[in-house]
């Protein structure tokens, strides 16, 4: 068990912020993620005192717990080679926070509500297909899909409780799937580019690997020969798979957004390294609270 204390680190937050689909709460204090193959239990602690500095511990990175404390259900060992990675605990977010121009109110209005979400380090083909099904859809619905897919195509495991899961599916599996097959799962037109994605990807027609070492004009362009894929869904696979952190999605939530407020143009500039963190508290803020 980890126990984290950091003011920018809120799994509320993280789970209705768009970028995750298999995170989902299971009483109002216990989330569960599915991250490919592996599971993780997570605690909700609410701080009971005031944030105002205080101790900082081995994860704070010197950020004032506002958000309470977040329990980790596995080893330490665990934490140190995947989720500390995974959910981007080594970058100061509130520094990204500190950056934001102050006489940009509606940004910094975004950022103080949403001050909890971080970018997650999610597997690049999980997200491929996770955001070829996104397009037109619902988050409820887009679950439901992900869900169908891995009982269908993925492993059966079991959780250190005796719960069972299913895994996400390999591309080699879900290349092995009928376009019929995938529209029996109520997949819909995107059927097609799912079984036309996995023959690429299972094929080597495009190197997930090769992916992760390209700036990101490059991996955006790359991604874009895929089926299904134009411009914001690259975008979203760029931010939240391959953490291009100067991808950001537009979509019609974002796009108002940029009409009501950037008449001139979002500073991209000043947000260079960044900008997709800013993407994430824009559409966060807009969701929740308009």
């Amino acid at each position: 068990m980890v126990t984290i204390e950091n003011n920018c680190f809120s799994i509320p937050q993280i789970c209705e912020s768009g970028q995750c689909f298999r995170l989902d709460a299971v009483s109002e204090d216990t989330y569960e993620l599915l991250a490919g193959s592996r599971y993780l239990k997570i605690g909700i602690r609410e701080n009971l005192t005031e944030a105002a500095g205080g101790e900082e511990n081995a994860y704070a990175h010197g950020e004032p717990n506002a958000h309470g404390e977040t329990i980790l259900y596995c080893t330490q060992e665990e934490y140190e080679t995947f989720w500390k990675e995974y959910f981007d605990l080594s970058a100061s977010y509130s520094d990204y926070i500190a950056r934001i121009d102050r006489q940009d109110d509606y940004l910094k209005s975004a950022a103080e509500f949403g001050s909890g979400i971080r970018i997650l380090r999610q597997d690049t083909w999980e997200m491929i297909i996770t955001f070829i099904l996104s397009q037109q859809n619902n988050i409820p619905r887009i679950k439901g899909l992900i869900r169908t897919l891995c009982e269908r195509y993925g492993e059966r495991c079991v959780t250190p409780d005796g719960r069972t899961y299913d895994t996400f599916p390999r591309a080699e599996d879900l290349a092995q799937a009928t376009e019929e097959e995938l529209r029996e799962l109520k997949l819909g037109y995107r059927s097609k580019y799912i079984c036309q994605t996995a023959k690429m990807v299972a094929g080597g027609e495009i190197d997930l690997d090769a992916l992760r070492e390209m700036e990101y004009p490059e991996a955006r362009t790359e991604l874009m020969r895929l089926p299904g894929i134009g411009g914001k869904v690259a975008d979203c696979i760029c931010l939240f798979a391959l953490h291009q952190m100067d991808a950001f999605p537009v979509d019609t939530h974002i796009s108002k957004v940029l009409e009501r407020h950037y008449p001139d143009g979002f500073p991209f500039k000043r947000y260079q390294g960044c900008a997709g963190v800013m993407q994430q508290y824009i559409f966060y803020y807009d969701l929740k609270y308009r």
